[in-house]
């Protein structure tokens, strides 16, 4: 009974290994597709498209979407880093806290006003913090007078496609 149990205890412990060794990430980022989007080439040769946790950064054709993809791109391309994944978006991209060394590559975006919190997806008192103190310096995004959220520029977007089709 004693060898079971032991046994039983050894392999929940083992597993718990596993399970944490597969929330971790690592390898070279190999491509940036925006500020909150880039993809991870591990030691196997296998890509992972991450989407950055916690965070929306400015979509192509607004202000500030090229100055936040080369700020990722110029932390992080083609350098070793390590992706705490959270969980998995709709498309099946990995999300996850993206470090260079102990950086927080998120927190940056959001500090440097290269971001929104997307508090529709994240909580975290640190990264609104970030965000209410790059608003008070007027940081990047936060130096617009009407700067719109990625995720109502989406809204936008998909709204003027459907009444093109509706016409």
């Amino acid at each position: 009974m004693k060898i079971k149990l032991l046994l039983l205890l050894f392999c929940m412990v083992c597993c718990m290994d596993i399970v944490h060794a597969q929330q971790i990430l690592q390898g070279k980022i190999v491509r940036i597709a925006d500020g909150d989007t880039v993809t991870l080439l591990d030691s196997l040769n296998q890509q992972h498209k991450i989407r950055l946790h916690g965070i929306d950064c400015p979509e192509r054709h607004q202000d500030f979407h090229q100055v936040a993809r080369d700020y990722v791109g110029e932390l992080c391309y083609d350098k070793q880093v390590k992706v705490e994944v959270t969980g998995k978006d709709r498309y099946q991209r990995i999300l996850g806290k993206l470090y260079l060394d102990q950086q927080e590559i998120n927190l940056l975006l959001l500090q440097q006003g290269l971001a929104w919190h997307y508090t529709q997806f994240d909580k975290s008192p640190a990264y609104a913090q970030a965000e209410r103190e790059a608003r008070l310096a007027g940081l990047h995004i936060w130096s617009l007078k009407d700067a719109m959220a990625p995720w109502l520029f989406r809204k936008q977007k998909r709204d003027r496609q459907k009444s093109i089709i509706t016409k």
